[in-house]
């Protein structure tokens, strides 16, 4: 006697969805926002396309549901490794380490993350960057906090620790991509240089004694 075929069991929405963000996330960290489109992933997905519209809206908000989780992870790497830094330049170091950590332990998040298919000054290309601000806030505000307190209250300081925590960022990220294409290094390799490039400045930053207006040179 032949077994009753069976039918396929309906997969309920949230693990539809969880399906189909899998997939867009593979395609968008492979091929990069510009050359994916919401017909190709309904395809791979397996769904309609007017239901893949009426899950996520349009494609940028499927890009964003699939970033925010890697922002938030990032964010969450940096923020814990910067917890444990007793002074500007171990904070330094734990954040650019964390940072490459992230980058190696999921190359795809990352390449989502820092997409340059992106539309330049669209709400998604906004949203990205937000995250690059929130890193270099972290660090910014961790390397401030472990100066000395007279250093701290000096204007000079904060500017100076601002300006070097936005080219740091902008230095990993140039590193990141590099490193991805060659591998020449290994993460902690690229990490490392970048901390002995930087930590000169920054131990200048922190041990120097700041000059008012009343001070003389001489």
């Amino acid at each position: 006697m032949t077994a009753p075929a069976t039918t396929p069991r309906r997969l309920a929405r949230a693990d539809r969805e969880q399906q189909i963000l899998v997939i867009a996330h593979r395609a968008f960290a492979t091929r990069g926002y510009g050359a994916v489109t919401m017909e190709e992933i309904a395809v791979e997905a397996g769904v309609t396309k007017p239901l893949l519209y009426a899950y996520f809206g349009n494609k940028d908000l499927l890009y964003g549901a699939c970033m925010e989780p890697a922002g938030e992870a990032m964010v969450e790497a940096v923020l814990n490794a910067l917890e444990g830094a007793e002074d500007a330049t171990e904070a330094l170091e734990l954040g650019v380490r964390a940072f490459f950590d992230y980058v190696d332990g999921d190359r795809d998040a990352w390449r989502v993350l820092f997409d340059e298919t992106l539309p330049a000054g669209g709400p998604i290309a906004t949203r990205a960057s937000d995250y690059r601000e929130r890193i270099t806030a972290l660090l910014g505000e961790s390397l401030v906090t472990t100066l000395p307190p007279d250093l701290r209250e000096h204007p000079q300081h904060p500017v100076a620790i601002e300006a070097l925590s936005i080219s740091l960022m902008a230095a990993a990220e140039a590193l990141a991509r590099w490193w991805l294409k060659t591998e020449a290094l290994t993460p902690q390799q690229a990490a490392t240089l970048l901390i002995a490039t930087v930590e000169p400045g920054l131990r200048q930053v922190a041990g120097s004694r700041p000059t008012t207006k009343d001070q003389k040179t001489t």
